[in-house]
């Protein structure tokens, strides 16, 4: 079974982070949700819409080597915390060493530019190319794939996100039933 680190910071855009961990299990894809250290008491993580989501763990009990993938939500104020967090940082260039796939939707392609580790064609929300330091953006696709960096543009195409992860991860024939049974065409 797949398995996907998501670490949540304060400030996540919710409509991500919910629409990719649901299309993702639906996949058979095993995915952790990890709180950031110092960033609140308990593992309860409030996103940028006023939504709670609890985190299985803390960001300091994981290793890269117990995961397939690990993927950013965006929302400006968790994206920030995600490009400042030394350990999310670290992660995101254990990673890419390790060949493994890395994600980011929205705003998050900002803190896989701070780490080192975009890929050299990405999409993000519109406007968050401008933050970034590298030219590559592409605005006329959903989803930019390239090599094991796979980016999105924001909270209407988390679900065709999700989808994408699942035909990397599971592949072909368990993304088509998931396309299906979500009623998902438009992706």
């Amino acid at each position: 079974m797949a398995s996907v680190l998501l670490p949540l910071a304060k400030g996540f855009e919710e409509v991500e982070a919910v629409g990719l961990i649901d299309v993702l299990r639906r996949g058979g894809v095993e995915v952790r949700i990890a709180h950031m250290d110092g960033d609140m008491d308990t593992e309860l993580v409030l996103g940028a819409n006023g939504i709670t989501i609890k985190a299985d763990t803390s960001i300091a009990n994981v290793l890269s080597e117990d995961f397939d993938m690990i993927l950013l939500p965006g929302g400006w104020d968790g994206t920030y915390a995600l490009a400042d967090n030394e350990t999310v940082q670290k992660l995101l260039k254990e990673f890419k060493t390790k060949n493994k796939t890395i994600g980011a939707i929205c705003a998050a392609p900002y803190a896989l530019d701070k780490a080192g580790v975009l890929g050299n064609e990405f999409t993000c929300y519109p406007s968050v190319e401008n933050e970034i330091e590298q030219n590559g953006y592409r605005s006329d696709q959903k989803v930019v794939i390239d090599g094991n960096i796979m980016t999105s543009r924001g909270p209407g195409t988390a679900l065709c996100f999700g989808l994408e992860i699942v035909k990397h991860l599971v592949g072909i024939d368990t993304y088509q039933a998931i396309k299906e049974g979500m009623l998902l065409d438009y992706c």
